[in-house]
């Protein structure tokens, strides 16, 4: 279970986070609404330890150690893609730094760009993909090593809506299979 107690935020003399809590436990999903400069990225980045903050977080009764941030997925909201790598090579490059060995990445790719429709090879490289594409492989980067816990912000923002559908198809199959998932949008019917 994922656990935020009392966290607070502030940037300067501005706080954006006011005494927040609550719970996430496998196999659910939590989706966070709200404006931009609501607070929703700083929660996010205040789990990732980005930033400092008061208040306590933690997950299965313990403080975050370098092996349970192995077992996040994380996409962030700005996409930070590097469009002179092959798709293989980013999400190799990506999912090592999660531990997950490059074999076992480049047998499950083409598995992964066929369900989320990638229109291009593992071997097209970044920068020759739509922003669309680029979203979607960089979701792939965020889900190929299975994290306990995926953090996702804003995933459907730029997607039309077959896109938003497989999007939160995978997010329920993931869900499923015992993540933990947060997430944030600016639309409640993604949130619904």
């Amino acid at each position: 279970m994922l656990k935020i107690e009392h966290l607070n935020k502030s940037f300067g003399s501005t706080q954006v986070l006011f005494d927040v809590s609550f719970n996430v436990s496998d196999r659910r999903i939590l989706g966070l609404v709200g404006k931009n400069g609501s607070g929703k990225s700083t929660i996010f980045h205040s789990i990732l330890k980005f930033v400092d903050y008061d208040g306590q977080i933690s997950i299965d009764g313990h403080s975050f150690n370098a092996k349970d941030y192995d077992n996040i997925g994380y996409l962030p909201e700005e996409r930070s893609l590097m469009p002179k790598l092959t798709i293989e090579d980013q999400v190799v490059f990506l999912a090592s730094l999660k531990g997950m060995p490059a074999k076992k990445v480049k047998e499950e790719l083409p598995d992964w760009l066929s369900r989320l429709a990638v229109k291009g090879i593992p071997m097209d490289k970044i920068k020759s993909l739509s922003k669309g594409n680029q979203q979607k492989v960089q979701f792939i980067t965020a889900i190929i090593n299975n994290p306990k816990l995926l953090i996702l912000d804003e995933p459907f923002s730029g997607l039309d809506p077959f896109n938003v559908e497989l999007f939160k198809k995978q997010i329920v199959e993931m869900s499923e299979k015992g993540s933990m998932i947060i997430f944030s949008s600016h639309r409640m019917e993604h949130v619904e």
